[in-house]
């Protein structure tokens, strides 16, 4: 009998293992990933990779006011933010189907 448990034991640890390593590749593949966020009906567009990591940052020249620096902060704040709210939506549903169906603590 005890042996039949081990036996289970064993299978689960290989499913744990399989597990991790598929967690890792998508992990790996979610910072090759590019979300863009925009703001200003696109005159200001932020490029994040799926590590929330800000890759590139657009700005058209009509989004330049040198009277009105805080409205482009404000637009670049905006596409940031953007970015980075795509970023976590696509994290959390790639990364949210290995731990669907268990009751884990967060």
């Amino acid at each position: 009998m005890m042996r039949g448990g081990m036996g289970n034991m064993q299978n689960m640890m290989k499913q744990m293992q399989k597990m991790q390593k598929q967690m890792a590749e998508a992990q790996e593949k979610l910072g090759e990933e590019k979300i863009e966020g925009t703001a200003g009906g696109g005159m200001v567009s932020v490029v994040v990779t799926g590590h929330k990591e800000v890759v590139d940052v657009q700005i058209k020249p009509e989004a330049v006011d040198p009277d009105d620096v805080e409205m482009l902060q404000d637009l670049v704040l905006a596409a940031v933010n953007d970015a980075l709210k795509k970023a976590e939506e696509l994290t959390n549903n790639t990364m949210g189907q290995f731990t669907k169906g268990m009751n884990l603590p967060f």
